[in-house]
C-alpha cells in the first residue's frame, strides 16, 4: 500500500483552496516611480507613471526594463495627489489629482493631455476638469460618511468614471460611480451607482481602474484582489456581472491598466522593502 506524507497531503490541500491568480513579475521599478500610482501604456514595451501626494509635477515613460526613457513637465497643473491615469480612444491622457484621504479638498481636478507619445519636448500643457460631490455637504464630512476620495478612474463614451477609496467608520465595502465629462471646464460630479466589494478593509477598496480597448471588460483593483465586471449596458456598470479574484499578495497595488484586451499591467508601490515592481496578469 503506498503511503502519501502528510506534508504533501497538506500542501495539495492548500493550493486547492486558495484562487489566486498569477502576477508575472516583469521589472523592478527605477527608485524614482518608488511611490507610482498611476499607470497607463500606448505600447507593448513601455508605460507611463505618475506618483502621488508630495511628489513632482511630471510623467514618466519607462521601458520593461526599468529604466525612465521619457519625462516630461506638466505645465498648468500641480500634484495635490495624483492617483491614477487613464486615457481615452483618441490617445488623450488624464491625470486624476482626486486623492482625498481626509474627504476635505474642495479642489479637485482631473487634468486633460494631449498624447505624450506624440510630444518632441520636455513640457507638456494641461486642461483642468474640476468638478466636486453635490452629495457632500461637511469638509471633512462625518466618519460614517468618509466616502469621497477616490483613486480609480476610466474614460469612456465621453466621460470620465470615478471609483471611490471607501474610508468610512463603519466600513461598508461600496465604492460609489461618478461620471464627469472629458471637457474642460467645472462640473458637479453624476453619482450612477455603487459596488459592493466586500467586508474586509485592507482588500475591499479601489485604488485604480482601467476598461478594456473593446469597452467590454472593467477591472478594479485594490492591495491584493482584482475584479472584473463584464455584462454591462451603457455605463450601468453595478448591474453587470462581478467576478473577484485574489492575486496573492497583500502588496500596497495602486495602478492597473489594460496592455491589450486580454493583459493587464500592475503596479506596487515600495513600503518596507516590498513591492515597487510592474507586472502583468493575463485574464485568459
Amino acid at each position: 500500500m503506498n503511503i502519501i506524507h502528510p506534508i504533501i497531503v497538506l500542501l495539495f490541500l492548500l493550493q486547492s483552496c486558495t484562487n489566486n491568480g498569477q502576477l508575472n513579475h516583469i521589472t523592478k521599478l527605477p527608485q524614482k516611480l518608488k511611490e507610482n500610482s498611476g499607470i497607463v501604456t500606448y505600447s507593448d514595451s513601455t508605460a507611463w507613471f505618475i506618483e502621488d501626494n508630495g511628489n513632482s509635477d511630471n510623467i514618466y515613460k519607462t521601458d520593461f526594463k526599468g529604466n525612465i526613457i521619457q519625462q516630461l513637465d506638466i505645465k498648468g497643473g500641480k500634484n495635490g495627489d495624483w492617483e491614477d491615469l487613464t486615457k481615452d480612444i483618441n490617445g488623450n491622457l488624464y491625470i486624476g489629482d482626486f486623492g482625498n484621504n481626509a474627504n476635505e479638498r474642495k479642489d479637485l481636478v482631473i487634468y486633460k493631455l494631449s498624447n505624450p507619445e506624440l510630444e518632441k519636448g520636455n513640457k507638456i500643457r494641461v486642461k483642468k476638469i474640476a468638478f466636486s460631490y453635490p452629495e457632500q455637504s461637511e469638509f471633512p464630512p462625518r466618519r460614517g460618511e468618509l466616502i469621497f476620495d477616490a483613486e480609480a478612474f476610466f474614460h469612456y463614451d465621453e466621460h470620465l468614471y470615478l471609483f471611490t477609496k471607501n474610508r468610512a467608520n463603519p466600513f461598508t465595502g461600496e465604492t460609489y460611480i461618478y461620471k464627469i465629462p472629458d471637457q474642460k471646464g467645472i462640473f458637479k460630479a453624476k453619482l450612477i451607482g455603487k459596488i459592493k466589494l466586500g467586508t474586509d478593509w485592507d482588500t475591499s477598496r479601489v485604488t485604480s481602474a482601467d476598461i478594456s480597448p473593446d469597452r467590454n471588460t472593467i477591472v478594479l483593483l485594490s492591495y491584493g484582489k482584482l475584479w472584473i465586471i463584464t455584462d454591462f449596458s451603457g455605463d450601468n456598470f453595478s448591474a453587470g456581472t462581478l467576478k473577484k479574484i485574489d492575486l496573492g499578495v497583500r502588496t500596497q497595488l495602486e495602478s492597473v491598466c489594460f496592455m491589450n484586451e486580454h493583459t493587464l499591467l500592475l503596479s506596487d508601490e515600495l513600503r518596507d522593502q516590498t513591492g515597487g515592481n510592474l507586472y502583468s496578469y493575463s485574464l485568459n
